[in-house]
């Protein structure tokens, strides 16, 4: 949680991959501590960053995400969804590419019926998980 809060954090002030970056290179130093240190290294205003670690939207905001991840299955990292397809854990190249290359096929079935091309992700997940 509180990494998570810090990204997001930092997002309010543009730099959530910043923190994101700096949470994963040091993630055996996770403090609050750190969090103010790296906010400060990454270009972060330090006073608006430390209020909006307190700020309680933002923890909401956290654990709805979390509890949306779980809904979904995500109950660890890495946790991966490709157009609604969930992929767990660390992944080879060729589990991503079958699952990428399924979703292309299926994208290209839905433009050549008639769906426009700026809709077929719309369309894809329009009732939320998909399947092959």
């Amino acid at each position: 949680m509180p990494a998570a809060l810090a990204t997001e954090a930092a997002g309010r002030q543009g730099k959530f991959w910043e923190m994101h970056d700096k949470a994963f290179e040091n993630n055996k130093a996770l403090t609050d501590e750190n969090f103010v240190t790296w906010a400060g290294e990454i270009g972060l205003n330090v006073s608006t960053f430390n209020k909006d670690l307190a700020d309680k939207k933002l923890e909401e905001r956290v654990k709805q995400q979390q509890t949306q991840g779980m809904t979904l299955g995500a109950r660890g990292t890495p946790a991966f969804f490709v157009n609604g397809r969930f992929l767990s854990g660390a992944q080879p190249v060729a589990a991503f590419k079958a699952v990428i290359d399924e979703e292309l096929s299926k994208a290209n079935k839905l433009i050549a019926s008639g769906v426009p091309q700026a809709r077929v992700y719309e369309k894809t997940i329009e009732h939320g998980k998909t399947t092959p």
